[in-house]
């Protein structure tokens, strides 16, 4: 038996054809470690688990329950950057630090959020359709409608690292930026050429309203009907977040009376959603299917960051990347500095 035993649910989530964990082995190389797939079922999965050394969290949730069966767990290690699949409080109440890979796909959401501002902005899809169904002169008097892009204001809701990203991408093009997030320092938005605003500001104000904000139980339904109201009717609301952000029942009535005029979506409420549901039907809705990570590069870069965060909790040192870092003031881990960069990973 070997002498790190980490635990997963069997099968896989966000993952490439044929499985397997040998990019996750490449850290653990030399550590004695092995991952051993668990029943997915929460009974099947504690029995596995109750004694691992370690969770790697991917397709089923890991409640409570399950980390109140915890007996030896160091560390609980995902390869997302939300951590709503697992219950965050009651980990840090078992002392057991959870990690995530919160910078690995930033450059690709921020391309797919620019994509479908773009795209949503100069009704690509409407033009696309205009020519396949022989309607070429529709095409100019519709643009005719819609303003240039310079001079628009961009509006982000929460300010993290994808929408710091999507900021750079915006600049070029004239925009001017604007955003709330009460958690941040105003000075790194004016930094990034962004002016802080509250909430109802950024609704108010904004020819594009970008939401970013995290998978939390507090943003659960943040943005609401009485937001959406503040909207300008020409407006275009983008999500690349999460979709449960935001009462889909009132984005829905938004945009089919009109309070708003269009809507790019990487996320919904219910994913996939249902046959039914009537954005499915929506011409001034763009959508995507949770796919703004995705790149040849996704399965590899989280796969190895997971390996890596394995490696070092397992070795007593500090993880990278920790959700829950209260807990690593309490534990025997070790802090470390990664040879040839400015900072360690809780700087």
């Amino acid at each position: 038996m070997a002498k790190f035993r980490i635990v997963t649910p069997a099968g896989a989530s966000f993952t490439t054809a044929g499985g397997g964990y040998e990019l996750e082995m490449e850290a653990l190389q030399g550590l004695d470690a092995e991952i051993v797939e668990a029943p997915t079922d929460t009974a099947g999965f504690i029995a596995a688990a109750s004694t691992a050394d370690a969770i790697y969290a991917k397709g089923i949730p890991i409640t409570a329950e399950i980390i109140g069966a915890l007996k030896n767990c160091k560390v609980i290690s995902l390869g997302s950057v939300g951590v709503d699949s697992v219950d965050v409080k009651a980990a840090t109440r078992a002392g057991i630090p959870v990690t995530n890979v919160p910078d690995t796909f930033i450059e690709e959401v921020a391309d797919h959020c620019m994509m479908l501002l773009l795209a949503t902005f100069r009704r690509a899809i409407e033009q696309d359709r205009m020519v396949r169904e022989h309607r070429w002169k529709e095409g100019r008097p519709a643009l005719l409608q819609i303003p240039r892009l310079m001079g628009q204001t961009l509006g982000f809701i929460s300010f993290g690292r994808v929408a710091r990203a999507v900021a750079k991408r915006a600049a070029p093009f004239g925009l001017r930026m604007i955003a709330y997030d009460p958690f941040l320092d105003e000075t790194l938005m004016s930094e990034h050429g962004v002016l802080p605003a509250t909430l109802n500001e950024v609704m108010s104000q904004s020819d594009f309203v970008s939401m970013h904000a995290p998978a939390r139980p507090e943003c659960t339904k943040m943005l609401q009907e009485k937001h959406f109201r503040l909207m300008k009717k020409s407006a275009i609301f983008l999500n690349v977040g999460r979709g449960p952000t935001v009462d889909e029942a009132a984005l829905i009535k938004a945009l089919s009376e009109g309070w708003i005029a269009y809507a790019g979506l990487d996320v919904l409420e219910v994913e996939p959603p249902s046959h039914n549901n009537p954005i499915l039907s929506m011409d001034n809705v763009i959508l995507s299917a949770h796919t703004a990570s995705a790149s040849a590069r996704f399965d590899e870069a989280r796969k190895r960051r997971v390996g890596s965060e394995l490696s070092l909790v397992l070795q007593g040192k500090w993880p990278m990347s920790c959700v829950n870092p209260a807990v690593l003031q309490n534990t025997k881990l070790q802090r470390w500095q990664p040879v040839g960069l400015g900072r360690g990973p809780n700087s």
